[in-house]
């Protein structure tokens, strides 16, 4: 088969694009998988934080009867 021949050079081509859409389907995932893990992270901190605020408001003083500072 010679060089010019218009089937070697289909093939040749889609053979480029299917190498460049493995790459790119590769930095994808690695790009979710690490969107997930941050998901993760801040899931994880947030709940941390809900805790904390729920303890301290658990051990907040009850409102004071005064009036504003107003009058």
């Amino acid at each position: 088969m010679s060089e010019g021949n218009p089937l070697n050079e289909r093939i040749d081509a889609l053979e480029m694009r299917l190498t460049y859409q493995d790459e790119a389907i590769e930095t994808l995932n690695q790009t979710v998988t690490r969107q997930w893990l941050e998901i993760d992270r801040l899931k994880h901190q947030l709940s941390e934080m809900k805790e904390r605020l729920q303890e301290a408001e658990s051990h907040a003083p009850g409102p004071a009867n005064e009036p504003p500072p107003h009058y």
